[in-house]
């Protein structure tokens, strides 16, 4: 039975990789992208969207919107009609920048949808619709579920295995975002088709110590831990300044620096009391390279998507 309740539902914004994570590692932070769906009453048009923030004017309004259309996938899952709807987005995620902005809209869409129709689909059949749209889980299951999250497939690749990394409280994410673009597209063309068992074993090395180095805030181990041999060195190069930020960081004294999904934003891991010094450092860094940056210290989202109920009016 479709609610009848407007629903507010509001996403974290995610960083994925972690370095050696490549395409299966990804954490919520605070830093949010807030959607508002009113059911119409008809006759209505199927969609009336709204959407406030910075870069709101870059998106389209329309059917083709990744909300509105993760929106329709819900209703296309369990075989029955959409409302018509009106949406409000209030965006503090930046486009194109490596921090899950997509996913936001993917997550929002489905989870709004699922509310609006009383809650057909379990959590995990929204997961899995979720991976489906992205394509990779590293952004849409952290912006989901909160917290920092491992998506494993399966042996055969028909089903995923989510595990929750603890992130101990004395490692601050800092966030450089640019004030320029990196598509995920072009990030994804720079890659190359096969590595070695060098760099394979490597990467698994890593990544295993990553995971401890989160619980346990060992920081001699998160300093080595961060490195990646898949993605990372083939990707600075789209990244202008990205040595220097990275130098800058780590004098500061970060304990790595990392590009954020699939960048250009840069994600260094550092101590509470360093946080703010390390995000003043690379945004300095850039500066001297004629580029506009914006650092933001933050928490990683535990709770994940939040969704709000209201009632409305009676026509």
């Amino acid at each position: 039975m479709m609610s009848s309740a407007k629903i507010c539902v509001t996403v974290p914004a995610t960083t994925a990789n972690l370095g050696p994570g490549f395409d299966c590692l990804g954490a919520a932070l605070t830093l949010y992208n807030r959607f508002t769906f009113v059911p119409l009453t008809t006759p209505a048009p199927p969609l009336v969207m709204t959407l406030t923030g910075a870069e709101a004017d870059r998106l389209s309004t329309g059917p083709d919107n990744l909300l509105y259309q993760s929106f329709l996938r819900v209703y296309q899952e369990i075989g029955q009609t959409p409302p018509p709807v009106q949406i409000a987005v209030e965006m503090a995620v930046p486009l194109a920048r490596g921090l899950g902005s997509s996913a936001t809209a993917i997550v929002g869409g489905l989870v709004a949808a699922n509310a609006l129709a009383g809650e057909p689909l379990s959590v995990t059949a929204i997961r899995d619709l979720a991976i489906a749209i992205e394509g990779h889980p590293d952004n849409v299951v952290p912006a989901l579920l909160g917290g920092c999250q491992l998506a494993v497939q399966t042996e055969h690749g028909n089903e995923w295995v989510i595990c929750e990394l603890p992130w101990h409280q004395t490692i601050t994410p800092v966030l450089a975002i640019p004030n320029f673009e990196l598509s995920t597209q072009a990030a994804r063309q720079v890659l190359p088709e096969h590595y070695s068992r060098t760099d394979a074993i490597f990467n698994a090395a890593h990544l295993g110590l990553l995971v401890q180095a989160l619980a346990t805030g060992e920081r001699t181990w998160l300093q080595t831990a961060l490195a990646d041999r898949i993605h990372q060195p083939y990707r600075q190069a789209l990244i202008p300044g990205y040595d220097a930020v990275r130098t800058a960081a780590l004098t500061a004294g970060a304990d790595g620096l990392v590009i954020s999904g699939a960048g250009p934003t840069l994600l260094a891991l550092t101590s509470p009391d360093q946080a703010s010094g390390v995000a003043a450092a690379m945004v300095t860094a850039w500066q001297e390279l004629g580029i506009q940056a914006t650092a933001l210290p933050l928490a990683i989202a535990q709770l994940g998507t939040q969704v709000h109920c209201e009632p409305t009016a009676s026509p």
